[in-house]
């Protein structure tokens, strides 16, 4: 069983960040979590608002615990607001935040092999830096559009 390596997580990291640098976004945190739940990385640029690694850590979270990016879940937090909020209190304060920034880490064969999660701009370019850091790893990024 090939696992999430400690290199890839770091190359996803770097390029998530050096994405945003190259698209003038602002400060980002950047999480990477294995398929069992475990952190493997994380970087939280200089100037980042205040709890941002804790977003970005809900949102790789929300993503491993449901199976889905966590895009998918923003639409089901609008279509099943009640499922959301009673998945939210099973899981935990900060543990699920279903907005666009959690991305699926896959294989190339399709297996689960963790998570990232990206806070910090725009829930949209948070989640194309997440995307650009996975890509670079060679893996694949399933975002639940």
């Amino acid at each position: 069983m090939i696992d999430l390596s400690l290199d890839a997580a770091r190359t996803i990291v770097a390029k998530a960040l050096a994405t945003a640098r190259e698209h003038g976004l602002k400060p980002m945190a950047v999480v990477v979590y294995d398929a069992r739940g475990a952190l493997k990385c994380v970087e939280v640029e200089d100037g980042t608002s205040l709890r941002r690694a804790e977003i970005a850590c809900g949102k790789a979270n929300g993503a491993l615990a449901l199976g889905l990016g966590t895009r998918a879940l923003h639409a089901r937090a609008e279509a099943q607001p009640y499922f959301i909020a009673a998945v939210s209190h099973v899981a935990g304060p900060a543990a699920l935040v279903p907005v666009p920034g959690g991305v699926l880490v896959r294989s190339a064969e399709g297996r689960l092999l963790g998570a990232v999660g990206i806070s910090g701009d725009t829930s949209d370019n948070d989640e194309i830096c997440a995307v650009a850091g996975i890509e670079a790893a060679g893996l694949k990024a399933e975002t639940g559009a």
